[in-house]
């Protein structure tokens, strides 16, 4: 993963997101948008494994909803955008030759 892969990531996911962790899931998805969807879902999941609204009466009321429902909205962004790694995946050509040359014997 290079550093504009990187950037990227931490810039949809924030900066405060281990670059180590991004690194290795890079490695395994070979996709920054795959990378970023992932982590997004996860987040999701740890706010839905929880109750969304909780109110103690007449002290607070914690609402988690609007969270949920912003990751969602900027992971459908995330499929509509482009990642700085598709440019390299379609200049890729996964079946390339190589042309080979005679050596000139001695």
């Amino acid at each position: 993963m290079n550093i504009d892969v990187l950037r990227w990531l931490q810039s949809q996911l924030g900066p405060d997101t281990d670059p180590t962790d991004l690194a290795h899931r890079y490695g395994r998805l070979n996709s920054a948008r795959a990378v970023a969807l992932e982590v997004l879902h996860e987040r999701i999941a740890a706010l839905v494994a929880e109750p969304l609204k909780v109110t103690v009466n007449g002290v607070a009321t914690i609402d988690n909803s609007a969270n949920v429902s912003a990751l969602e909205r900027r992971a459908a962004q995330l499929t509509a955008e482009q990642a700085p790694d598709d440019l390299l995946d379609a200049n890729r050509d996964p079946l390339a030759t190589v042309q080979l040359h005679a050596r000139p014997r001695r």
